[in-house]
């Protein structure tokens, strides 16, 4: 009897895998269409959806640009064990040097299904559908 492909995996990951496996739950139409979008780009706040369905969901650009759907952020926050939204932890100095706010320098509408940010910090390559954010809508930290 072959056991390839079988990963034994602590009970952390089991349970962040169980709390990702219900966000590939499928949602109805509804539920990941925006009625109006709402993104604060001079005021440097961050972004409003409020869905088709009634729903209200609001996200700071930290947040958002910590939770980049992006291949790269993806398995970076897989491998550390954060979640989306979820900020690399900062070293702990004496004097911590300052860190200007992340921000989007540009924000582009994909289709009719997406928002691609260019964010200050020069990274640009999530694509945040519609379905993405509203998945992680009831775990962001609005600050």
């Amino acid at each position: 009897m072959s056991h390839e492909g079988i990963r034994f995996v602590s009970k952390e990951e089991a349970e962040r895998g169980a709390a990702m496996d219900g966000m590939a739950a499928k949602l109805p139409a509804e539920a990941v269409t925006p009625a109006k979008v709402r993104v604060h780009q001079t005021e440097g706040t961050g972004v409003e959806i409020e869905w088709k369905d009634g729903q209200r969901s609001a996200w700071s650009f930290r947040w958002l640009r910590d939770a980049c759907p992006c291949a790269t952020c993806h398995e970076e926050r897989e491998h550390s064990g954060r979640r989306p939204g979820e900020g690399k932890p900062k070293p702990t100095t004496l004097l911590p040097m300052y860190e200007a706010p992340v921000r989007p320098t540009e924000v582009i509408p994909v289709g009719r299904y997406a928002v691609k940010f260019k964010w200050s910090d020069g990274h640009e390559s999530g694509i945040y559908s519609w379905e993405y954010l509203r998945k992680v809508c009831g775990t962001e930290a609005k600050g």
